[in-house]
């Protein structure tokens, strides 16, 4: 899953990618360099962030949705929270919906994507860390709510895929041990997507302060940990690095270095 912030202010590449034929030629040669799935946000999470209003949001990504979704050969999954931008984007064009609330934040968002027979990514979240919480147990309770949700709205179990959430509402030392207990998550049934590119639970593993985007060989190390473990599927800002790293864990499990 290849990153498309369309945002001012993310934290990794914020204002890169605002403008629409920047965020469409970087739409493109991510594909071309092995995305099978575009993520599009309009909003940035990162810690300390002004929160965006739902027209705003859409003004930002609707475009590109509409550029991209017809033409681009690759699912187009919209990264929101709210039920209404979610909306916009499925009727755009777009496939999948990714909640970095997890269903959870807002009551209308299950129900739109049900109508639409979107695919869903719910990831955990926590509105702060708590130090004392096994997160293991802490994500299953929180799954256990959201897959409720989603059954209720009329979900399949098929369309659904789970985040652990690294980089939100963990500690550090928490969104590692995610990260190593990934085998237990995904022994709950359902695709795991892992989302560590460029986080500054890596940049802490450094000898020295590292800027996002001097992240890449620690976000291809938690990556290739995190498909060993059995994710699914990585959300990455380096396609190309990253589709040549996992081009060796997927050779090693076949046990041939012949290209599928």
């Amino acid at each position: 899953m290849g990153v498309l912030n369309v945002t001012p202010d993310s934290f990794s590449d914020g204002g890169r990618f605002d403008a629409l034929p920047a965020a469409l030629a970087q739409a493109r040669r991510m594909v071309s360099e092995g995305a099978d799935i575009l993520d599009i946000g309009g909003e940035s999470t990162r810690p300390g962030h002004a929160p965006v209003p739902a027209e705003q949001e859409q003004a930002r990504i609707l475009p590109a949705i509409r550029a991209l979704a017809p033409a681009i050969g690759v699912p187009v999954s919209v990264d929101t929270w709210k039920a209404a931008t979610a909306e916009a984007a499925l009727r755009a064009g777009g496939r999948i919906v990714n909640d970095i609330w997890g269903l959870q934040r807002d009551p209308d968002i299950a129900s739109v994507a049900a109508a639409h027979g979107a695919g869903v990514v719910a990831m955990h979240n926590r509105e702060s860390a708590d130090a004392s919480l096994d997160i293991l147990d802490e994500m299953k309770r929180f799954f256990e709510r959201t897959l409720a949700i989603a059954r209720r709205a009329g979900i399949p179990d098929g369309h659904v895929m789970l985040d652990p959430g690294i980089g939100f509402g963990k500690t550090p030392d928490q969104q590692l041990d995610a990260l190593r207990r990934l085998p237990d998550l995904c022994a709950l049934g359902f695709p795991v997507l892992v989302g560590a590119s460029r986080k500054s639970v890596l940049g802490r593993l450094a000898p020295r302060e590292t800027r996002p985007d001097e992240r890449l060989i620690p976000s291809i190390a938690a990556h290739v940990i995190a498909a060993q473990l059995g994710a699914a599927a990585v959300r990455v800002h380096d396609v190309a690095a990253h589709r040549e790293a996992l081009r060796v864990v997927e050779a090693v499990r076949a046990g041939s270095v012949a290209r599928p």
